[in-house]
């Protein structure tokens, strides 16, 4: 996130600066000084800020507008994660201050400590034109940075009680098909038949490990300076105890190629360029640093694409009800059958 990232804050998605800056005086350094915010225009769910206090910055987390489901964007699980996870995963900024007095701005919300660098999206970096393998050294951090999460001794830094990995993927795939359910506005045959699937195709666990939930390359930020050196993960809100293969299979149902079909390469929020690892490399490469076993990461990527059906039905269900104006949204009513059934051609692959 650097200063192109961010954008006066959208007319819909403001708040009381004034009460924000008397309840954080005092909390953090440089807090009694004058508040300026911005806000960073990426991601399609949480919101977040970019506070100022004179040359001190911080982030603040909040919730998106409208109703949410159950157990979704959990600002307090962000809060308490992050403010231990920094300790042993150093790519995990350290969180600050939490509040949940909704006469502050409105919703729950966190503060956190403001990382700088490269954030990259839909567009490759003009910064990282000249560097021909720049795409494969994300790639691989992308990777290792995953396995060097998934080591992480939970026990040992208080986190042992943020989930319930038994029962992790059963609950996965009931709680997706449920918020589907709940935010659908047509009825589509593709995501049901993909609910049977997962459910006859259930895997024994993996393992378990401190899974992100939500593990792609535009919530993690790379040196101005080093495409192949990570300097944060962001968007920590649905972390848990869980099975770690299910945060690799979030990442191949965010990834884009250039084989993938338009629709897809079109909706994916990072560059479509052969000089990527391929999703099998990926998986290669994390099998080799982690020593997992991975030949069932079939069923671990269709579930991520059943979870970004729901994630989108999520989304869109907001904007056709006028809960958000961002008109990015737009398209996902378009998009969604096509997921489904890009998904439903992945049980069918040989």
């Amino acid at each position: 996130m650097t200063v192109h990232d961010t954008i006066a804050v959208r007319q819909d998605e403001r708040f009381n600066k004034d009460k924000l800056q008397e309840y954080l005086s005092g909390r953090l350094p440089q807090s009694d000084r004058l508040l300026t915010v911005r806000q960073f225009a990426g991601g399609a769910a949480n919101l977040t800020y970019q506070l100022s206090f004179g040359s001190h910055e911080y982030v603040l987390r909040r919730p998106p507008l409208g109703p949410l489901a159950p157990s979704s964007h959990d600002m307090f699980r962000e809060y308490s994660v992050l403010s231990m996870l920094h300790k042993k995963f150093p790519l995990a900024p350290e969180a600050y201050v939490y509040c949940d007095d909704l006469n502050i701005i409105g919703a729950p919300f966190f503060i956190m400590e403001r990382r700088h660098g490269t954030v990259v999206r839909k567009n490759f970096p003009k910064k990282f034109s000249k560097i021909s393998h720049a795409p494969k050294l994300m790639s691989e951090a992308l990777i290792d940075a995953l396995v060097d999460l998934h080591s992480v001794d939970f026990d040992k830094i208080g986190l042992s009680t943020i989930g319930k990995p038994q029962g992790f993927l059963k609950r996965q795939v009931d709680g997706w098909h449920k918020r589907w359910h709940a935010a659908k506005h047509e009825e589509i045959q593709d995501v049901d038949d993909l609910y049977t699937w997962l459910t006859d195709n259930l895997p024994s666990n993996s393992g378990t490990s401190l899974v992100h939930s939500d593990y792609k390359l535009d919530n993690t930020m790379v040196a101005d300076d080093n495409p192949g050196e990570m300097v944060a993960v962001f968007d920590w809100d649905m972390s848990t105890l869980g099975d770690p293969l299910s945060d690799l299979g979030t990442l191949l149902s965010y990834w884009s190629e250039p084989a993938d079909p338009p629709f897809f390469q079109q909706a994916s929020m990072m560059p479509t360029s052969k000089h990527f690892l391929t999703r099998e490399n990926l998986v290669h490469r994390y099998a080799d640093k982690s020593g997992r076993d991975v030949s069932n990461i079939r069923f671990y990527h269709v579930l991520g694409l059943f979870r970004l059906v729901g994630i989108a039905a999520q989304i869109y269900i907001r904007f056709i009800q006028g809960q958000t104006r961002d008109k990015r949204f737009s398209v996902f009513g378009e998009m969604i059958p096509l997921l489904a059934r890009y998904a439903m051609g992945l049980t069918q692959a040989p």
